[in-house]
This record gives structure tokens, sequence and C-alpha cells, in this order.
């Protein structure tokens, strides 16, 4: 943290309220940020454990959406003592005397609960994505805010022409200062003009004639007073109407980043970006033990494999794998593999329980878990998924997008939600 400031006069805002659409089934039962991630964490864990990790302890996560497991899952992993004005909350959609909407969008969402963000004296407001993955010093951000004495710094992040149409594009001087916002910019000739110029190219060690643009990140850095502003009307949005608004009348800065980052917002990119963890040397490292990644620890046993061939994979605790393939894998926790069964190219999120827990037997089922000789191939397993022996589950053949009786494909991935009970091949 900057040497100036005082951690204690920034507050983080963690944004988990949309609905998540892009991420069905997956957010079916669930709210978004509370989507597994790597086999033992949850997308929520990033923000906050990089805000912990960057010495900020004080964070709202906004919800409104499936939001009981979000809730369970935050209440029971950060805890801090009475000696400490630390606090990780959530702030879910309400009645208020003011009024009874959903939040229709980002800067909705902050200004219904802006009473209780302005109830201490914080001086920076702190507004993330709880969708993301990556690894951030939050303090090297506030350290830039404070040097060009910007009333708001966005995070931006160097993306090539064929990204760039499916961002907000920033476009900044020399000095970092944005003038411009295009939204998800589609014409070339608009594209030409939102360039990084060559300067600043030099400056991030960037060959001068790249085609980058800079892509917003979704994180906002905001001067009390300047918050408090910019949310005096009805605009939903930050990116589609405050964000263009503070332009004409603030000093509006870019923060830079160029390291590993993904947005996790739709299944194709959720399930990559898993995949792409078993990478012989991952483009984003769980292993940091200077950065940890928090999350609530679950007391399982080690995991048990028995005669299993595994190449590739991450494997979470308390699983039980029989003389099974698994190859370039996520396996959850409590992931039961029997015999024969073939897991190649897939996520299986594991399950709450195990079988002798079950509090409400499902008679005929088949046990939890993926059944002997099943073969699953370019799927996501959600939890408590019951896979009969000999299923097959793969994506050939069949449409990218399509809604079958017990399971989905989206993007070309094939989803089986939580707990279905898969008896025939897919």
């Amino acid at each position: 943290m900057h040497s100036k400031l005082s951690a204690a006069k920034i507050l983080a805002i963690v944004m988990g309220g949309g609905a998540g659409t892009r991420l069905f089934p997956l957010t079916k039962d669930r709210a978004k940020p509370a989507v597994p991630l790597a086999g033992k964490y949850r997308l929520v864990d990033i923000p906050i454990s990089n805000c912990l990790n960057s010495g900020i302890r004080q964070m709202y996560v906004l919800t409104q959406f499936n939001s009981e497991s979000l809730h369970r899952h935050i209440s029971a992993t950060y805890k801090f003592d009475n000696f400490t004005n630390s606090f990780v909350e959530i702030l879910a959609a309400q009645q208020t005397p003011e009024g009874s909407r959903w939040y229709q969008g980002t800067a909705d969402a902050v200004r219904q609960n802006l009473r209780y963000f302005l109830e201490r004296p914080f001086e920076y407001y702190l507004i993330l994505s709880g969708d993301q993955l990556y690894s951030m010093d939050y303090g090297d951000l506030i350290e830039a805010h404070l040097k060009s004495g910007a009333d708001m710094t966005l995070g931006t992040t160097p993306v090539d022409r064929r990204a760039a149409s499916d961002f907000g594009i920033m476009h900044s001087d020399a000095n970092r200062r944005i003038f411009r916002f295009e939204e998800k910019p589609k014409d070339p000739k608009l594209l030409d003009e939102l360039r990084i110029p060559p300067d600043l190219l030099k400056q991030l060690g960037r060959a001068p004639d790249a085609e980058l643009y800079q892509g917003s990140m979704g994180i906002y850095l905001f001067n009390r007073q300047v918050l408090v502003e910019a949310l005096d009307n009805k605009d939903d949005d930050f990116g589609k109407h405050i964000i263009p608004a503070l332009l004409q009348k603030c000093k509006v800065f870019a923060y830079i980043f160029q390291g590993y980052w993904e947005d996790i917002g739709t299944v194709r990119a959720f399930f990559e970006a898993n995949l792409a963890l078993t990478d012989l040397i991952p483009p984003y490292n769980f292993f940091n033990r200077l950065r940890p990644i928090y999350t609530r620890p679950h007391f399982l046993p080690a995991s048990k494999i028995n005669g299993a061939t595994i190449r590739q994979a991450i494997v979470a605790d308390g699983c039980i794998i029989s003389g099974a393939n698994i190859e370039r894998a996520v396996i959850g926790a409590r992931s039961v593999i029997e015999n024969g069964a073939t897991v190649r190219n897939s996520v299986v999120m594991g399950a709450d329980f195990y079988q002798d827990e079950e509090i409400q037997p499902n008679p005929g089922a088949p046990p939890l878990g993926i059944g002997r000789n099943a073969r699953i191939e370019g799927a996501i397993i959600d939890k408590n998924a019951r896979i009969a022996d000999g299923v097959v589950i793969m994506p050939e053949g069949k449409p990218a997008n399509m809604d079958g009786d017990n399971y989905f494909i989206r993007d070309g991935v094939v989803v089986v939600p939580k707990n279905s009970v898969i008896f025939t091949s897919i």
C-alpha cells in the first residue's frame, strides 16, 4: 500500500449482482461469483484475495440473484477478529422506502447502497468485478491514482484488434489521461483511431507499431466526492453511462495492467481458463506463496488414487479415483471416479458430500460421481452429478448451443448441471 495512504481509507466493492446468463447453467442455482473455480475455489475468492494481498481489508460484495450459496461461502470463509475494522460483507438487493427495484446495472447497484458506503470516512472506493481471474496489487493502482491527481482511475489491459470489439475501449494520451471511450467498437475506421499511441506503447515496452487497444477491465477507483456526484442521476451502468459523462468534466486516468487477466463471463471462457490451469506452466499461478488465494477450508482427507493414469490434471482434496484415465482435467473436491472411466479435456466440480452422508437417498439413481467405463470429454460436470456406468458425454456431432433433457451445450461445451442424474449417453 502507498506509504502516504492508510488502507483504512479505501473501501472495496465487489460487483456480484448480475444474473450470469452467459454462464448458465452454472448459474442456474448459484450467483455468478459463487461458481467453483480450479477444483476448490470460487470466482469471488479472486478479487477478495487480491484485496487482502494488497492490504485492503474492508469489502462489500453486492448480490441479488441466487445468492444463498455465495452468502454461505463468504460468511464461512472471511472471518476477522473483534479487534480490527476488517470485514467482508454481503449487501443483497433489498426493498427500502426509497424503492424496491432490482439492480438495473453496475452503477445502479452502487447507488442503491451508497448510504452504507458513505457511513464511514472512506476517501476512495475501489469497484471490482466478481468474475475475473488475475493477480493485481491494487496498491500500485492506488499509487498511480494519487500520483496523477486523478478524480477517477480505470484499470485497462492491452488487447489486440480482434478482441477489441468485445471490450469497452479507452483512448488516452501518453500521460494515460483518458479522453475518449467507445463501447465494443466494430467499425474499422473507428478502431484505427482508438489504437494505443506509439509513445505510450514504448512506455509499456511494446513495439511502437503494435496494434493494441486499452480494454476496460471493469476496475474503477473513485475519489469519494466524485463517486457521489457521478451517481447523482438515474444512469444505470458505469461503462455505458457514468464513465463517458465523467470524461467531459473530470480527470480520468488509465492504470494499464499487463499481467494475465481473463474475464470468465461465458461458459467457453470459464472452461478454457480452468483447463489452462493444468498446463505445465499455467498462465495463472495459484502456487504463489506471497499472494495466496483464500477460500473456505473444508478439512477433507487427502485424495486417494487407486491405480489411475493421470496426465496434466488438477485433483482437489477428498477425491477417490480408481483405475480411471484422466487427462487434461480439473477434478473438484470429493470427486468419485470409478474403474475404467475416462475424463479428458473436462472440468469435474466434485460434490458437496459423500454417498454415505446423503440426507435424502435417491432410490434407483446411480451412486454419486462418475461410473465405471464412463467417458467424459469436452464437458463441465457440475457438483453432485451422478453419471451411470458406461455413459458417454461429449459434444461431437451436436450443435454448439442446445438444451437437452438434463444437460446443456453452450459454446460447444457440454454442461451437466448440479445434482443431475445421467443414465444414457449424451
